[in-house]
């Protein structure tokens, strides 16, 4: 491909993605500067300034990527099979009980290693 042509289709894109952080950094700035009126408005302003950056984002080549990958996300999330409540409640027991056990053995450990390093060091 020809280098030139990539970075000229590219600046268009760059210069949105500026106007896009540029309007959000002013509404951000905006929204702590007029902290005296009341906070629904500035909240109101702020989201209304936050979609049409992501609007505007959105044009740019890394916004249509951005947003396939949402897309392609979610249609694979739908793909997933979710287990059951049994199959969930059963997968939960049996963790809570492996805990339990290596717990135990962890302590009965510790317990004989305590007591060979006193037996070895001449205090039991």
């Amino acid at each position: 491909m020809n280098l030139k042509s990539d970075t000229q289709a590219s600046r268009p894109d760059i210069y949105k993605l500026i106007a896009a952080a540029s309007i959000f950094l002013i509404a951000l700035l905006a929204f702590y500067y007029f902290a005296d009126y009341s906070a629904l408005v500035r909240v109101i302003g702020l989201l209304m300034a936050t979609g049409a950056a992501l609007a505007i984002a959105a044009t740019t080549e890394l916004g249509s990527n951005v947003l396939d990958f949402i897309r392609d996300s979610r249609m694979e999330l739908r793909k997933v099979v979710w287990p059951t409540r049994t199959e969930t409640l059963q997968t939960s027991l049996a963790v809570i009980a492996m805990v339990i056990l290596m717990g135990i053995f962890l302590w009965l450990l510790d317990l004989l290693l305590f007591w060979l390093v006193r037996l070895l060091t001449g205090q039991g």
